[in-house]
């Protein structure tokens, strides 16, 4: 597997409030045959993300990037656990409706944040989501009882939900927190069993595993994800069931680049298929900062 980059496709604007730094945790959908949709936060001059969209044409992107005007979801009420922030983490059609999976910002007393999956819905065809619940999806539990149960990447097979998402094992000190990935099902997509299964644990020299990105290919189950050690790089692992799986990160074929928006880390990638090519999102140095880039898979 061998990635070729080709540059970066979405950067913050500069002239829209809600987008003033970053673009980041990128997920993409097909528009129509030419045009593709990347949901993504930027963020505010409070450093507070919301969820917006652009579309573009993927094969051609030079012909332009048309920006949302306004975000499609926001904070939540103060005191709430995405009062300080929300990110779009995956999107599931279902219904005639889009679930929108993301993630809520809280700031921590103790700890430097908090971060836990919620659940928006759109009527509209993804130019706005209502939360579905005003509270979290994946609460803390006695086995897992961090504020740190977020980033979930979502399937449908055969009327089951599954879901693979980020787990909070630790806090080392009041900046500094450790997870893996872990999975969990559910039979509405909106109350979800957790049963602790982890999918993806840390090596001994890493720090953080964080958002997963699975699609089925041939039977078999192929998840992208962020591995820190010093910085970010994307992780690769294959799986029979979708729930054992093997980190296969030398074959990921996609690292940092010589100088750059992305030369200190890569992270957050999103994969998918459009018109017969493999593509990927993702963002680079300072977590999004300068934007999102995209890469081809090489198939010669």
């Amino acid at each position: 597997m061998k990635w070729i980059k080709k540059g970066l496709i979405i950067e913050p604007q500069k002239d829209i409030p809600w987008m003033n730094t970053h673009a980041m945790v990128p997920f993409a959908e097909t528009v129509d045959e030419n045009r593709i949709r990347v949901y993504f936060s930027g963020r505010d001059e409070k450093n507070r993300s919301h969820v917006t969209y652009a579309e573009l044409d993927i094969e051609n992107p030079e012909n332009g990037v048309e920006y949302a005007r306004k975000p499609v979801f926001t904070l939540g009420d103060l005191g709430c656990f995405d009062d300080n922030g929300v990110t779009p983490s995956w999107v599931i059609n279902h219904g005639g409706e889009k679930y929108l999976y993301y993630i809520g910002w809280n700031k921590g007393s103790t700890v430097r944040m908090h971060l836990v999956a919620g659940l928006a819905v759109s009527k509209d065809g993804g130019k706005s989501f209502t939360r579905v619940k005003r509270v979290p999806i994946l609460d803390r539990t006695d086995e897992e009882p961090l504020c740190l149960q977020t980033a979930p990447c979502v399937m449908i097979e055969d009327g089951l939900w599954r879901m693979w998402y980020v787990s909070g094992i630790k806090w080392i000190d009041p900046d500094t927190s450790k997870y893996n990935i872990k999975y969990a099902e559910s039979e509405n997509g909106v109350d979800w069993v957790r049963e602790g299964i982890v999918c993806i644990d840390l090596s001994e020299d890493e720090k953080n595993l964080a958002r997963p990105c699975v699609v089925k290919e041939d039977g078999i189950y192929k998840m992208w994800y962020s591995y820190k050690k010093g910085y970010y790089r994307i992780g690769y692992a294959e799986s029979p069931d979708g729930i054992n799986w093997t980190r296969k990160d030398d074959l990921v074929g996609i690292d940092v680049s010589d100088s750059g928006w992305d030369s200190q880390m890569v992270e957050y990638a999103f994969v998918f298929t459009h018109k017969g090519r493999k593509y990927m999102l993702y963002n680079g140095n300072d977590y999004g900062k300068g934007g999102i880039g995209y890469a081809i898979l090489d198939e010669s």
